[in-house]
């Protein structure tokens, strides 16, 4: 049998059993390391990620329509073949105002994730883009730090345009497009009325007001 004293000296240390277990301890060194980590930085990750969720919310959905925490209270709508997180804003109990994720095909492979706030009657609180990979110059003026070109769905519905207007001038719509880019605003122009059509198919639930009257 091969002892602790065996491995110690210096012939020991040649052996394939003394390899093995030499590499087994720094694994389960590292290992142990990188555990403690995570536990350790687990919470401030969790906060952080926490904080930046609500500066993204409170971008379409000002602080006057609602009293409660708005990233703890959520509904969980199946839409299809997606589920949909929608964060609701409440003041004294009623829902004022909603906001929710939706994603549109950007000029490459990777899609454009939005956010956007609704009130109760339908009409956009705001739009904002999360993450693009939309070319820089041209595309990229879906951001608010390059253009105001997003500002321009605040206040808009579905009836205002009308359905048939929601589009591009180029397709015969009311939104501008991009010099140069009119993938991009055309893509996103179609994802904020596929948001609100979203909004009116699934109103009641989101308004909470789904269960109210069947007492």
């Amino acid at each position: 049998m091969i002892t602790l004293r065996h491995w110690l000296k210096p012939e020991g240390r040649q052996t394939l059993g003394y390899h093995a277990a030499l590499l087994g301890g720094v694994a389960l060194l590292v290992s142990t390391t990188i555990s403690v980590a995570d536990w350790l930085t687990h919470a401030d990750i969790a906060q952080r990620q926490l904080e930046d969720l609500q500066a993204t919310l409170q971008q379409v959905v000002p602080a006057r329509y609602y009293d409660n925490d708005l990233v703890r209270d959520t509904v969980t709508v199946n839409d299809g073949n997606r589920t949909v997180v929608v964060y609701r804003a409440r003041r004294e109990g009623q829902v004022q105002a909603v906001c929710y994720q939706i994603t549109a095909p950007g000029y490459g492979s990777t899609e454009m994730v939005m956010v956007i706030g609704v009130d109760r009657q339908g009409t956009l609180l705001g739009v904002r883009v999360i993450s693009h990979s939309e070319t820089p110059g041209l595309g990229d003026k879906i951001e608010t730090t390059k253009s105001d070109w997003i500002l321009g769905f605040n206040g808009r519905s579905l009836s205002d345009p009308p359905v048939e207007q929601w589009g591009v001038k180029k397709d015969g719509g009311v939104f501008d497009q991009f010099t140069g880019a009119t993938i991009t605003p055309r893509s996103v122009v179609k994802a904020v009325k596929g948001g609100l059509e979203f909004f009116a198919r699934h109103r009641a639930m989101l308004l909470d007001e789904s269960s109210k009257g069947k007492d």
